[in-house]
């Protein structure tokens, strides 16, 4: 009698044992992102999809075929060669997937895209839900003005003010700056920046927010605001696209913030492959003739970039 009980318990505590590891199991594998194996995803549906911003040049935007362009796009491609290579998949099908600014990093997220290839600052809010490359262009914020904007406003702006009796801007830059307003894209790490450092900038002004950079480079000639700020580059891109030779972007570089592209977290086997892509570009001359391409004659701090990209391992 009492074997036939003991032998019970054990079955009875066995039972719940096992069902004990089959919840934590099933909880693990709840756990896991949905995207966590990218490669494997993409070798069975035969196609990678790259997510893009559609106006957002010089990075990605439409061509006149239709077809995605722009430096990040260069990119992208250089990866799905790689992918291609990797999986021995020569046919693989490669898809661009328009994503909007705003939900972009949930799109990465969700797993309906595979890389955004699109300018995206690394901040440690971002990393806890995607992951991001190697670095893949300097960006850093500028200003940029009308061409009529007053000899105060540039002065209060400028690296170094013009006046060679002070170090700080004139009482007359000041009193200028009490009445400017200032725009720059909601959501965007800029804003964060601008709203943190009005101050050390000695710009006691109103910040308005715009939706995209066309609304930012429209508010500014409307007379909406007297400075817009943003990236050099997408305001270049934003630029070429409407032209408004009534502006100017100042000279100041006024942060270093490197963009990457962002894919799935968890899953190091692709990010490993997706940095080696990026790795063997920045150490050829091809990445040189794409910067040159799509953002112009590369400036002291690009080449830097491009070398300290090529060089880190």
């Amino acid at each position: 009698m009492h074997s036939k009980l003991s032998l019970r318990a054990v079955f009875t505590w066995g039972s719940h044992v096992l069902a004990v590891f089959m919840t934590f199991g099933m909880l693990a594998l709840a756990a896991l992102p949905a995207s966590a194996a990218t490669l494997d995803r993409i070798k069975e549906a035969g196609r990678i999809r790259f997510g893009y911003l559609p106006d957002a040049r010089p990075f990605t935007y439409q061509g006149e075929a239709g077809t995605v362009e722009g430096y990040s796009a260069a990119l992208c491609e250089r990866i799905a060669a790689h992918v291609k290579s990797q999986l021995g998949l020569p046919q693989l099908t490669v898809e661009w997937v328009p994503v909007k600014f705003e939900n972009r990093l949930e799109e990465v997220r969700q797993g309906n895209i595979d890389v955004l290839c699109a300018p995206t600052a690394v901040t440690p809010s971002r990393q806890e839900t995607v992951s991001f490359s190697i670095p893949t262009f300097p960006g850093g914020v500028r200003a940029m003005m009308r061409l009529d904007a007053t000899r105060a406003l540039r002065e209060a702006l400028a690296e170094k003010p013009d006046s060679t009796t002070s170090a700080k801007p004139s009482k007359a830059a000041t009193k200028a700056l009490l009445k400017t307003t200032l725009g720059v894209v909601s959501g965007t790490t800029t804003e964060t920046w601008l709203n943190e450092r009005r101050q050390s900038l000695q710009v006691d002004a109103k910040v308005v927010t715009v939706p995209d950079y066309k609304a930012g480079v429209q508010a500014l000639r409307d007379r909406k605001i007297d400075v817009f700020f943003g990236d050099r580059a997408l305001i270049l891109g934003t630029l070429h696209e409407t032209g408004a030779p009534d502006l100017f972007i100042f000279d100041r570089l006024f942060t270093q913030e490197p963009f990457s592209l962002a894919l799935a977290r968890n899953d190091d086997d692709f990010r490993k492959l997706v940095d080696r892509a990026l790795r063997e570009l920045f150490t050829s001359r091809e990445i040189r003739e794409l910067y040159q391409k799509c953002c112009g004659e590369p400036d002291e701090i690009a080449r830097a970039f491009a070398k300290g990209v090529a060089a880190e391992q």
